[in-house]
């Protein structure tokens, strides 16, 4: 079934469209951080608006244009997961755990604050607190996410289409960087759910970094290509046999990653 899922599309947004197109009320993206107790689950319909306000944010507030490069300096994460098709709806190329200084743009969680200063660009800062919370106290030389998005627009229509050939991803794989465009990340993505296994319902656990392929392949891109979901799981390394078992049964996962 991967085969015919979104058989069309070219880029990583066309894929969101796809599942738009299917069915909106089903779960796309679901988030657990066992450090803070936090579950968030986020319906495609839910997703959408987040990545729509997002790429108004991108486009329209911080001037991102097709072929900037934004660094992500970010977790597996949710709101990484909306970051990653908000650049890819504007054309802006994506790199998770990329070089700030070298890049257009930086979206940073708490902890890259200190490396992302060496961006000259637009700086973004995420809490990354529960319930998309914005900082007690914004870091300076950066916009605070959760404070800027809420006003964007529900909807999101980039100046110019996204062109599937221009560069999309940059991230580590294997001891080097892979340089995509949006059709590579497509075909990349579909070869990825058919090594899986993945159809549509499927619902992939995955406590991998999206700093690498393998990563963002099992805890996004593969599920996505597929009609599939996400369960994402941060800071879990202490749960017990017996609290994956309970959460692999209550999410319905049908493969678990990482």
């Amino acid at each position: 079934m991967t085969a015919t899922f979104a058989a069309d599309a070219r880029t990583p947004a066309d894929l969101l469209r796809s599942a738009l197109d299917g069915d909106p009320a089903r779960p796309l993206v679901t988030f657990y951080d066992d450090g803070t107790g936090e579950r968030v689950e986020l319906s495609v319909r839910t997703f959408d608006n987040w990545v729509a306000k997002t790429s108004n944010l991108l486009q329209d507030e911080l001037n991102a244009n097709p072929g900037d490069r934004a660094a992500l300096l970010l977790p597996a994460h949710w709101q990484t997961a909306v970051w990653l098709l908000a650049c890819w709806s504007v054309g802006v190329a994506a790199a998770p755990g990329g070089d700030p200084e070298a890049a257009d743009l930086v979206v940073s969680g708490p902890d890259g604050l200190a490396a992302a200063q060496a961006c000259s660009g637009e700086r973004v800062a995420l809490a990354l607190r529960p319930l998309g919370g914005r900082f007690p106290q914004r870091p300076s030389g950066f916009l605070d996410y959760a404070t800027e998005v809420p006003a964007q627009g529900d909807r999101f229509a980039p100046y110019s289409p996204v062109d599937p050939d221009a560069p999309a991803l940059e991230i580590a794989h294997d001891g080097t960087v892979l340089k995509l465009t949006g059709d590579e990340t497509m075909r990349h993505a579909r070869a990825g759910a058919a090594r899986l296994g993945l159809g549509p319902g499927d619902r992939v656990l995955s406590t991998l970094s999206y700093d690498d392929w393998e990563g963002l392949e099992a805890g996004l891109l593969a599920p996505l290509a597929a009609g599939a979901s996400v369960v994402l799981c941060r800071n879990s390394e202490g749960l017990s046999t017996e609290q994956w078992e309970r959460r692999t049964e209550s999410e319905r996962v049908t493969l678990r990653l990482g």
